[in-house]
């Protein structure tokens, strides 16, 4: 087995590495690590979770170890789709760093441009940073490009999810094209190859397992639910999302719950958090303060259950987490890859649980069809609490029939013409009945009533079988006279 001192990386860097307790690399990392310490372009597609962040990291440490920095330009570019990714990157410089006498700077949105620009005009070695804000500090005049030597794209397929194709695009060209580029992505979809093909030079393609697959030590399973009703589909879903958290009890330590829409992420943490879970969420609409606060408590294990958008699909390193549960079935098929990814890292073993509803089973076949899998499927834990779809809920909820003269139209809706004149030709002329002061008629008396009318032969028409007894008695009285 390879270990990293056969890489010819920089001592202070190997030191690094055996402090932080590592001593062979992962197969992204011997194959990305070597070409690029030669100056060469490398491509890199790998799985999430595989360590591709060392990948580019430790060449980059060991190349800019000799050389200074100049102000407002920076030596090396890291671009990366998210903030918490590239926080992330900027850690393991720390980790693999400190060794090394270099400089860095993080530009992300939610901290100040002030603090960004005073480290900007000291100089940096390495520069990390997301599109969006990176180019916001270019046109303000704060940051040349033309210094860099080393550019790296992380997690570029995210990139293209998110929209930043034509920001990537105009950073390349405001970089030198001597720069040494370093690519890196789990998928390759069109427009990602057409970039690579675009400003690449020559690279060296590291693929070190098949595009969109999912780990093997990841057991994955899905469950097919339908709601009950509609308007209750929600709540019931959320229900089986708790059932299935119960029923892998203490194997579950901690948990990423993903779901499509920032508000229904707001939603299933306060959900949880009422059943006595301990949950918090987290989006790209939080405070990015309360963000980091979030990451970090659920780093540290003081937060066991992590309600997240696809903000924390990709990147995101937390090594133990022991479950990822879909509570949506993604919208695209390869973020199921990068979800299903946060677990099972570093050689653990992790599971994957996600609840599909009917109008979901599109987008699960898709990721099936990605993925050349098919998903177990898994019984509904709810299911003998949930009543049968085979129409005896339905029989038991039934309302009780109606008269045959009720309309199920509104009551004010008037009665037709020719109803009216057929009734009053057929029961003759009526007249209203004398006030009485005596007690309303029992049942008993009122069957009488109807019995003796029915004998004289009067009908009402359009009155149904129930027919009250005032009107009988009236029709009865005037028979009489």
């Amino acid at each position: 087995m390879t270990k990293f001192s056969e890489l010819n990386l920089n001592p202070k860097v190997l030191k690094a590495i055996e402090e932080a307790g590592y001593e062979s690399p992962t197969p992204i990392q011997e194959g990305a690590i070597p070409p690029a310490l030669e100056g060469k372009d490398v491509l890199g597609i790998a799985q999430t979770g595989t360590g591709k962040t060392a990948s580019f990291t430790l060449p980059m440490i060991t190349m800019l170890a000799r050389g200074r920095a100049r102000a407002r330009m920076p030596r090396s570019l890291v671009l990366c789709p998210t903030r918490e990714l590239a926080a992330q990157v900027a850690e393991n410089f720390d980790t693999y760093a400190k060794h090394v006498k270099l400089t860095k700077a993080l530009l992300i949105g939610g901290v100040s441009f002030g603090e960004q620009d005073k480290l900007i005009d000291k100089g940096v070695d390495v520069l990390i940073a997301t599109p969006g804000r990176l180019l916001d500090h270019f046109e303000r005049g704060k940051l040349l490009l033309t210094g860099v030597q080393i550019m790296v794209v992380d997690e570029a397929d995210r990139m293209l999810d998110m929209g930043f194709i034509p920001d990537i695009e105009r950073i390349f060209s405001l970089t030198p094209f001597t720069r040494q580029t370093l690519f890196f992505s789990a998928t390759m979809a069109p427009e990602i190859e057409r970039i690579t093909n675009t400003f690449l030079s020559a690279p060296t393609r590291v693929e070190v397992a098949r595009q969109a697959t999912t780990g093997e030590n990841i057991a994955q399973c899905v469950v097919m639910f339908k709601g009950s009703r509609k308007d209750r589909e929600a709540s019931e879903k959320r229900k089986v999302l708790r059932a299935l958290i119960d029923a892998e009890g203490e194997k579950c330590t901690n948990a990423i719950i993903f779901c499509n829409r920032k508000t229904d992420v707001d939603i299933v943490a306060k959900s949880l958090k009422k059943y006595g879970y301990d949950a918090a969420p987290i989006h790209g609409d939080l405070d990015q303060s309360q963000r980091t606060r979030t990451l970090d408590g659920f780093r540290d294990g003081s937060l066991r259950f992590l309600v997240a958008s696809d903000v924390a699909a990709r990147g995101l390193d937390v090594p133990s987490v022991s479950h990822v549960f879909n509570f949506d079935v993604p919208g695209h098929a390869e973020d199921y890859v990068h979800r299903i990814g946060r677990t099972g890292r570093a050689g653990r073993d992790g599971k994957a649980m996600m609840i599909c509803v009917p109008r979901d089973e599109k987008n699960l076949a898709d990721i099936e069809r990605l993925v050349q899998n098919e998903i177990p499927r898994l019984g509904n834990p709810l299911q003998s609490a949930t009543p049968p779809v085979d129409g005896t809920a339905e029989e038991v909820r039934k309302p009780a029939p109606r008269s045959r003269s009720r309309s199920s139209k509104s009551s004010n809706t008037p009665l037709p013409e020719s109803i009216i004149t057929e009734a009053v030709s057929e029961a003759g002329p009526v007249s209203a009945p004398e006030p009485k002061s005596a007690p309303e008629h029992d049942s008993s008396e009122r069957s009488r009533a109807q019995q003796r009318n029915a004998a004289s032969g009067n009908k009402v028409i359009g009155m149904g079988d129930h027919l009250p007894s005032f009107i009988a008695l009236s029709f009865q009285e005037r028979s009489a006279s």
